[in-house]
């Protein structure tokens, strides 16, 4: 970022007038903002609160409220702008802060944390996902490299606070460097230790990491908790340490820019709500020729556009290759840990395909609410059978989304 500073404060400078705030940035129900029309916000001021499921919301940048609507709270940008912020209200209690902050998981889920560590593990375990599961994303391991004890002290306190009575940094063996920076910061601690996951995709999905982490294997929609354990990626852990140290809500974001970009780059700490664009353009542009912006990895990313914003589960701002032009006719094979039906038609359909046939894997089976989970993600079976459905259905190419084939 471009920093300038300002009478002993650190001035933060943007190429934008003004931010558009999503109200749903979370797992559960849209937030309801307290703020008015007209109304001059801080930067880290609270602006909308849950109204069931769902985690605070504050402004990321300081300027004046222009709209209230539906589904978003649009902010018109003060000229001026300090990384300074309105500090949580003060308390002892940990996990208030934690809740006070409006913290989700940030790993793509946005699972609200308060809630997630209001369950006690007593003699269980806090796990820090340190898989960098994605392709491309790379933002969680360089800040392992260069900030260890911080993540060391956010598990510490997720070990208070659940009443745990150890820490795993799972991570794969191919990332050295912060392999060793993490072991080095905690080889003191008797209670946090380093495990090697597996380098493959998703290492990074929760029953993944407790199959290869405890040698546990959970049934679809059993969660980490049933064995004992809570996992959290490793930018939740450092947000978490910033609550609880700082008093600080969540209102920045680390991001990876890659792809198809003149100078591909981690962004640590940029405010939340800000557009894709700024990011592509601090990257030097685009190289050409280029295609779509997807928002998150390749795997599992969607579609996005320069005007898309950074929310608080954003982790990745990828820019593609132009598609290639597919086979007329396609047939698309669904997998649970890569593109849902939605994004693989869309893929279909910029490249000019029909899809004429959909299947799924054969490890797809319905969970308790009916959603379709992948019975052992990571373990991939054949896909002969769906293959020659696909080409019974008139497909002459497959578009899939599996993790494996």
């Amino acid at each position: 970022m471009h920093y300038l500073k300002k009478g002993g404060k650190i001035m933060l400078k943007f190429n934008v007038e003004k931010i558009s705030i999503p109200l749903k940035q979370h797992v559960g129900a849209p937030c309801a903002a307290i703020v008015e029309v007209g109304e001059h916000v801080k930067r880290g001021q609270l602006i909308a609160t849950p109204t069931g499921l769902g985690a605070n919301i504050h402004a990321s940048l300081s300027g004046t409220v222009e709209e209230v609507k539906e589904g978003e709270i649009v902010l018109k940008l003060d000229k001026e702008q300090s990384d300074d912020y309105v500090k949580l209200p003060d308390t002892d209690d940990k996990l208030q802060r934690i809740k006070d902050a409006g913290l989700v998981g940030l790993g793509g889920a946005g699972f609200p944390v308060g809630i997630k560590l209001s369950t006690k593990i007593e003699g269980g375990c806090i796990i820090a996902n340190s898989a960098e599961c994605e392709p491309v994303l790379s933002h969680n391991i360089k800040f392992i490299e260069e900030n260890p004890d911080i993540i060391i002290r956010g598990l510490q306190y997720m070990i208070e606070i659940t009443g745990a009575a150890r820490a795993y940094i799972a991570i794969k063996t191919k990332y050295t460097k912060a392999m060793l920076a993490i072991g080095k910061a905690c080889k003191d601690i008797p209670n946090i230790s380093v495990k090697i996951l597996p380098d493959m995709y998703p290492a990074g999905d929760e029953r993944v990491i407790v199959r290869e982490i405890l040698g546990k294997v959970l049934d679809i929609g059993q969660l980490p908790a049933t064995v004992g354990a809570t996992i959290s990626n490793v930018e939740t852990i450092k947000r978490v340490a910033e609550a609880i140290e700082l008093g600080k809500p969540l209102i920045d974001k680390d991001i990876t820019v890659g792809g198809r970009v003149k100078n591909p780059q981690v962004f640590f700490d940029v405010p939340i709500n800000l557009p894709f664009s700024e990011f592509i353009n601090r990257t030097g542009g685009y190289v050409e020729p280029h295609g779509e912006i997807v928002k998150g990895g390749p795997f599992t990313g969607k579609h996005a556009t320069e005007e898309s914003v950074i929310e608080k589960t954003t982790g990745g701002i990828l820019v593609a290759m132009p598609h290639i032009h597919g086979k007329p006719k396609v047939g698309i094979l669904i997998c649970e840990c890569g593109a849902g039906e939605e994004r693989l038609k869309e893929i279909a359909k910029a490249m000019g395909s029909e899809v004429v046939s959909v299947q799924r894997c054969k490890r797809m089976k319905p969970d308790k609410n009916g959603r379709l989970r992948c019975e052992l993600p990571g373990i991939c079976p054949g896909q002969a059978e769906k293959v020659l459905n696909i080409k019974k259905d008139g497909g002459q190419g497959i578009i899939t989304g599996t993790c494996q084939d």
